[in-house]
């Protein structure tokens, strides 16, 4: 089945390059140029995922994302011109999965519409044996390989681990990570995470210095990837 693509950007220009690209790698395309609109249309109709413009005419998008999320999950990837690190958070924050900022690669945005879509929605039970690439974890058994070599891992790497897998190719925030490992509370205790991610990168990577697992987004968080 082909996927459905909504696109939520006020520039009519950037809105018909964003359908170029997204038709010519065999997606599917309805655009709204409203935050309202784009509720609308992404609440009452069925998409598989959303691009959307955080600087909208009507509505911010963090609170386009806020509304959106009461209603569903499907996967969000914010396509905006805004550098703001601080704005990129926020996003991610209110329920963005991605962020790509303008002005954007097109190979580097049909590979992130590919990953989200490939990516297990929060709400659909997560099988219990999960495969990125080499790496295998066995959620039942609690056993992690990597090209069959068995990786030996602490309760909190594996819960770690796991959720880079269950959400892999997705951008996760410091204190989304934080809130997901150590609960309400620990959101700004960096450090924390910090220790975690250099004892998992030990186990896992090839070399730590160069990882290929584990890629840090600046200033925002993490990214696992296959």
């Amino acid at each position: 089945m082909i996927s459905k693509i909504l696109i939520v950007d006020d520039d009519p220009s950037i809105r018909r390059l964003l359908a170029m690209t997204i038709a010519f790698a065999g997606f599917m395309t309805e655009m709204a140029s409203t935050a309202k609109e784009g509720l609308k249309k992404g609440i009452d109709d069925h998409f598989d995922l959303i691009l959307l413009d955080l600087g909208l005419p009507d509505m911010s998008g963090v609170k386009f994302l806020e509304r959106y999320r009461e209603n569903k999950q499907t996967p969000v990837i914010v396509v905006s011109a805004i550098h703001d690190e601080a704005d990129k958070i926020a996003a991610l924050n209110a329920g963005a999965d991605d962020y790509v900022t303008k002005p954007f690669n097109a190979d580097e945005l049909i590979a992130r519409i590919k990953a989200n879509l490939r990516r297990v929605p929060p709400a659909q039970e997560v099988s219990p044996l999960l495969v990125v690439g080499t790496m295998r974890m066995d959620v039942t058994n609690r056993i992690v390989t990597i090209a069959d070599e068995l990786i030996k891992l602490t309760p909190k790497e594996f819960k770690l681990l796991r959720i880079f897998m269950e959400n892999q190719g997705k951008a996760l925030t410091h204190s989304w990570l934080l809130k997901a490992i150590w609960g309400v509370g620990y959101q700004h205790e960096t450090h924390y995470l910090r220790v975690f991610i250099n004892q998992l990168r030990q186990k896992i990577e090839t070399d730590s210095a160069r990882p290929k697992w584990i890629i840090t987004e600046t200033g925002i968080g993490y990214r696992f990837v296959g």
